[in-house]
């Protein structure tokens, strides 16, 4: 046995997902003998058996990848409660494993298992999809790439049928049916609060969710961006986000802002005055790269 299969035999028991009880499997999903493996690549002690050795590590794994999944999601905890969330994180990372050599991509791809296992959210579907997706979103906008901002003043003359602005990477548009962004706010405002008791805490945060959940659902437009190397959510007009999106997507200015404005009833003195005092925001904020 060389060295590759033996660090492959590990990874895969120790990546193996535990039983109800906490605690390794005897057999892994495969059928492959966990037993086996662990008395082939590890010596026993005067105290632990082989499998008790390797249990240690396959244990201590799912602890940190679990506890590492609640941290990046309390706004999804929130919405499905705790013992529905749990089920969540360990059906998900048994079906979607990591595959980076960092946990901040773990949830990557939790929107997308949770769109074809919707039973996980039952009843609170759009509600728990737009809070991961803005979970997710204000992790990339955390430590996505950052480029030298481009100024507007800087592109005075340039042709706007021609001119194409590029909006940083850490920039995400997100179009949403729930205010989510208010939602996660609290929480997280919660979360930082002394609160007497933890029954009072839970109440507090379900009635928020309630609340929330009770709305009747209306397009939020929300971007997410970073400034100074911290996370803010800012709400967008409809004409605004189909702008930005428009130029996220590659279209020149003239473009874009024909798009963001197609369906406007706003004056069209309004709308100039509306694009110019948007322009002068977003690169105020070096939105443009």
């Amino acid at each position: 046995m060389n060295l590759v299969s033996i660090q492959r035999d590990i990874a895969r028991a120790v990546m193996t997902p535990l039983t109800p009880s906490e605690r390794m499997r005897r057999i892994a999903p495969g059928g492959k003998s966990l037993a086996k493996v662990a008395s082939r690549i590890i010596k026993p002690n005067d105290r632990l058996t082989s499998f008790e050795r390797l249990e240690i590590y396959n244990r201590q794994y799912w602890f940190r990848v679990l506890d590492g999944f609640s941290d990046d999601f309390p706004g999804l905890r929130a919405v499905l409660g705790d013992r529905r969330f749990d089920a969540v994180a360990k059906a998900y990372l048994a079906d979607c494993p990591s595959r980076s050599f960092t946990m901040r991509d773990l949830g990557s791809r939790l929107e997308g298992w949770l769109r074809k296992h919707p039973r996980f959210a039952a009843g609170r579907r759009q509600l728990a999809l737009d809070m991961v997706r803005l979970e997710w979103a204000e992790i990339e906008a955390f430590d996505s790439a950052s480029l030298a901002p481009v100024s507007i003043a800087s592109l005075q003359g340039a042709n706007p049928a021609k001119l194409r602005l590029k909006l940083q990477p850490y920039i995400r548009l997100l179009d949403l049916r729930y205010p989510v962004d208010d939602l996660l706010l609290a929480i997280k405002h919660d979360a930082g609060t002394n609160v007497a008791s933890n029954a009072m805490a839970e109440r507090q945060k379900r009635k928020k969710v309630s609340a929330v959940a009770r709305l009747k659902p209306a397009p939020t437009y929300l971007a997410v961006h970073r400034v100074d190397h911290a996370v803010y959510f800012r709400r967008l007009e409809r004409e605004e986000f189909a702008i930005l999106t428009a130029l996220q997507s590659g279209k020149t200015l003239e473009r874009a802002i024909e798009t963001g404005f197609r369906k406007s009833r706003t004056p069209i003195v309004q709308q100039a005055a509306d694009a110019s005092s948007w322009f002068q925001n977003w690169s105020a904020l070096g939105w443009f790269a």
